[in-house]
């Protein structure tokens, strides 16, 4: 705007301070609508990512997926089933700020196009996320927010195999949209791996198995019908408790985690709450058109475009459970608001970031570069999901 440039935490906080001084909704109700769990599960889950980074362990791990490679079509499939992967389970955001600079160096490295490696990066890490309650934000809220009793297993159940179908669809519209820039050849086994922290790296890697292992035993669990006190932000505390108890790196792991996203969630929740206080969108979306999935995964792709796809889930969510969601619906909800960021770039906040660290390299995506590759990939994930999530019914 004019000569400033507003950040998204910035214009979240400016909303939730409105609605207060306008008192749209009351300090206490304010409070009351933060969620705790969502913010200590973002906070534990941000220290391990964090850690990750600083001990290099995530590049080390990034070059192992990496020095097989051969040939382009290989190392678009890596990221995009590598890298997709990786982001169910470090959260998609982590893996746009790490993958960026490391898929442009391979781009330089391999004699390809870096505009075809990011966006393969930028489907990837969208696309991977869809299948985890802990893969991005908004699958958070889903999972948390809804109550869910065993969210690795629903979102396993509904949404891991129409991932997987979805990053191979991305391969495909890749390789049509860039028919020319499949054929170099070259041989990465040779390449030095890049050095890790000693002390920093058996903590990052106790974090890891125990996000693992606390997963696992939540699966089983929920299979066998046994309750137990398992909850996603205790996993993620868990986790990040080796690196704040035992490193001696632990203030600049808490100075380096990503405070502007959450204080926009918590700026989020006072705003979503003021705003479906009034009505206002009820008042255009009847229960009764928020019951099928096809809708529900329509209205997600569209309006995250406008709102981006953590505040939709955020206002669309309790409209979804008060009218009987089931966790059909939940998931077409999750699905749907998590591949809008495969539409347009402003679709979902990791796009932001892999194109602002692209350009500190020299490198960007342009609004309609990203577009045409990006709507005809959403209409066929829509209609992939849309299938699968109509066969589980």
């Amino acid at each position: 705007m004019g000569r400033f440039n507003l950040k998204i935490w910035q214009i979240m906080l400016g909303g939730a301070l409105a609605v207060l001084i306008t008192s749209q909704i009351a300090p206490a109700n304010a409070l009351q609508a933060i969620n705790i769990d969502v913010m200590l599960f973002l906070f534990g889950m941000f220290v391990v990512g964090e850690a990750l980074v600083q001990s290099g362990y995530l590049a080390y791990l990034a070059h192992r997926l990496f020095c097989w490679t051969r040939n382009p079509v290989q190392v678009v499939l890596v990221i995009l089933f590598g890298l997709g992967i990786l982001s169910a389970l470090l959260m998609n955001d982590t893996l746009a700020i790490i993958g960026t600079p490391l898929v442009l160096a391979l781009a330089v490295r391999c004699r390809i196009r870096p505009k075809l490696l990011l966006l393969a990066l930028a489907f990837a890490i969208t696309t991977g996320s869809v299948m985890s309650p802990i893969g991005n934000p908004q699958n958070l809220l889903v999972a948390v927010e809804s109550g869910m009793p065993s969210p690795f297993v629903a979102f396993g159940l509904y949404l891991l195999v129409p991932t997987l179908i979805s990053l191979a669809a991305a391969f495909v519209v890749l390789r049509i949209a860039y028919p020319h820039d499949f054929g170099a050849h070259f041989d990465l086994s040779k390449d030095v791996a890049p050095g890790c922290c000693n002390r920093l790296t058996p903590l990052v890697q106790c974090s890891l198995a125990i996000i693992l292992i606390l997963a696992l035993v939540k699966i089983i669990a929920s299979v066998a019908g046994i309750a137990i006190p398992v909850t996603l932000p205790l996993i993620a505390l868990c986790a990040a408790v080796p690196v704040l108890l035992f490193s001696e790196r632990w203030f600049q792991v808490i100075k380096g985690i990503d405070w502007p996203t959450l204080v926009f969630f918590a700026a989020m929740f006072v705003m979503m709450e003021a705003v479906f206080e009034t009505g206002f969108f009820q008042s255009f979306v009847g229960p009764g058109s928020i019951n099928s999935v096809p809708v529900i995964l329509g209205l997600s792709v569209v309006i995250s475009q406008f709102i981006s796809n953590v505040p939709f889930v955020a206002l669309f969510q309790p409209m979804i459970l008060e009218a009987g969601g089931t966790t059909a619906r939940l998931m077409a909800l999750a699905a749907g608001s998590t591949i809008a960021g495969n539409l347009t770039i402003l679709g979902a906040a990791s796009n932001v970031i892999i194109i602002q660290n692209a350009e500190k390299e020299g490198e960007t995506l342009s609004f309609v570069e990203f577009a045409r590759v990006g709507i005809p990939l959403t209409i066929v994930q829509v209609g992939i999901y849309w299938a699968w999530l109509g066969m589980v019914l």
